[in-house]
């Protein structure tokens, strides 16, 4: 039984960019596969540039926010200079932020958990907005670096998947590739986003703020947001491990991801047809995954 890495993010169906679009059907992918690789591919590059840049920012600048966590709120003040650097970061990811609202919303094909995914698109920019017009800029590029590794992971994954059946022939390099990267994908979620996340930005926000800045506006309402994007991540998590459990028990034969469906075509699915196919996960998981038993 291999594992792999379905489906786009809850509610988004696979965007077609005309570059990237024919290169799928010349590697002769199965046709839901080269449907759903153009906008995998997309991610991958943003996530990847994203990532990297947020690397360059912690680790080869004189910025010490990874290793001193309480730093971020030294020598803050209200209208204080954004540097340049940081500014192009915050630019990108609202861009990024503010496209997916809108296409969640108006362009995508409506399915269960799209209120989910809007509630973390919409909390996402809020805190990327208001952090930049507040000057709490530090800790943003902090929380960005520790969550766009998993999308990295993801959407190599993902790509691994698609690519592992090209031209009616299997090809095994692309699945233990993606097993691996599923592995690594659960592995990083957990220590990114729920251990160093709460050691280092919640630590920050919650206490070393108040001991920098004894006054310092919008306490409740930042923490507030990121508590929320707390609870969004373990309550992903939990699916995640709830996964693992049936694929340790040998339960997980056939995983099928719900979120392939609109909410009118999941009405429509019968108890016969849902035993037929496999095993149903909630369509909860972020930022647009599911595992499955191949």
């Amino acid at each position: 039984m291999g594992l792999v890495i379905s489906s786009a993010y809850p509610g988004e169906k696979p965007a077609v960019l005309p570059p990237l679009q024919p290169f799928g059907e010349w590697c002769n992918l199965q046709p839901k596969d080269a449907a759903k690789m153009p906008e995998s591919a997309w991610k991958l590059l943003f996530y990847t540039l994203s990532w990297s840049y947020g690397i360059y920012l912690l680790f080869f600048t004189d910025y010490p926010f990874f290793y001193d966590p309480p730093s971020v709120f030294y020598g803050w003040k209200k209208g204080m200079d954004v540097p340049t650097d940081i500014a192009i970061a915050y630019l990108l990811q609202c861009s990024f932020y503010g496209h997916s609202i809108y296409a969640t919303a108006y362009m995508d094909t409506w399915r269960k958990d799209s209120v989910v995914m809007l509630l973390h698109h919409v909390v996402t920019l809020t805190l990327i907005a208001f952090s930049y017009a507040f000057r709490y800029h530090n800790v943003g590029i902090l929380v960005l670096f520790l969550h766009d590794v998993n999308d990295v992971q993801l959407e190599f994954t993902k790509l691994n998947v698609y690519f592992k059946h090209r031209g009616g022939v299997y090809h095994r390099l692309n699945d233990v590739i993606s097993n691996i990267g599923c592995l690594t994908f659960s592995i990083s979620w957990f220590w990114f986003r729920l251990y160093w996340f709460p050691l280092k930005v919640l630590y920050a926000t919650c206490y070393s703020s108040l001991q920098s800045v004894p006054n310092i506006p919008f306490y409740f309402f930042f923490n507030a947001l990121l508590l929320v994007l707390t609870l969004m991540n373990i309550y992903w998590f939990l699916y995640i491990v709830l996964f693992v459990a049936k694929v340790l028990m040998g339960q997980v034969q056939e995983v099928n991801d719900v979120r392939e469906y609109d909410v009118e075509d999941s009405k429509k699915t019968t108890t016969a047809k849902k035993k037929e196919a496999g095993l149903l996960l909630p369509s909860a998981l972020k930022e647009g995954y599911v595992c499955r038993g191949a």
